[in-house]
């Protein structure tokens, strides 16, 4: 398959939200702020993804699968950028524009993993499933959960900590909190105690929602 400029994909991404999610016939090009002889566009009419009639395009069923998986990734992105790094507001979506286009080529299932296939964005929109989504629910795998997600004598990878803080983050890696060592966790409450290595730790809800385990047993 023929890979998209970025534009083309924004289009794409612009057509799927409009007639898809929102139920329109289709979008003016005055919408999208495309002119007729726009470089993008023309890509998208001479794979057959759209169809321009006058001032107006429409999204051609031959389109909608590459659409989809662009809004997709989009909403990816946007859940790596303001869950995982932190990068919050109108940053957090003009970074999460400019990394979707990278996520070709498989990133965005690994990504999609490394989220434990979640189904909407931070603004609540809904994220098209892909492949990895549908095998991991069929055979009932986790992807990356939180430590609150776990149940007393599971454990895991630690996968990543999604933590700001220095302080907290310094506290953590004090107790062999860090990515790529084993965890246990012993009991959830009144407290979640965990155990890495021969060593036990407490911490309560809020820092242990910060910590992300995979490849749970």
């Amino acid at each position: 398959m023929e890979k998209l400029t970025p534009h083309a994909e924004e289009i794409l991404e612009s057509l799927w939200i409009a007639t898809v999610e929102e139920k329109a016939v289709g979008c003016l090009l005055s919408d999208l702020d495309l002119g007729p002889n726009d470089e993008a566009l023309s890509e998208l009419v001479r794979l057959a993804y759209v169809e321009k009639r006058g001032d107006r395009l429409s999204l051609r069923k031959e389109g909608r699968p590459e659409a989809e998986m662009t809004v997709r990734r989009h909403r990816l992105a946007e859940r790596l950028m303001m869950d995982i790094l932190n990068i919050q507001g109108e940053k957090g979506n003009d970074q999460a524009c400019e990394f979707e286009h990278l996520l070709h080529e498989g990133v965005d299932t690994k990504i999609c993993t490394l989220l434990n296939h979640p189904t909407t964005c931070p603004h609540g929109k809904p994220i098209p499933p892909g492949t990895c989504c549908e095998e991991a629910r069929s055979k009932g795998e986790f992807g990356v959960v939180p430590l609150t997600e776990l149940k007393a004598g599971q454990s895991g990878e630690i996968a990543y900590l999604a933590i700001s803080d220095g302080q907290k983050m310094q506290k953590l890696m004090s107790m062999g909190v860090l990515p790529g060592n084993q965890l246990e966790l012993v009991q959830r409450f009144p407290s979640y105690v965990f155990k890495v290595g021969n060593s036990q730790f407490a911490v309560d809800d809020m820092l242990a929602r910060e910590i992300h385990i995979r490849d749970l047993r």
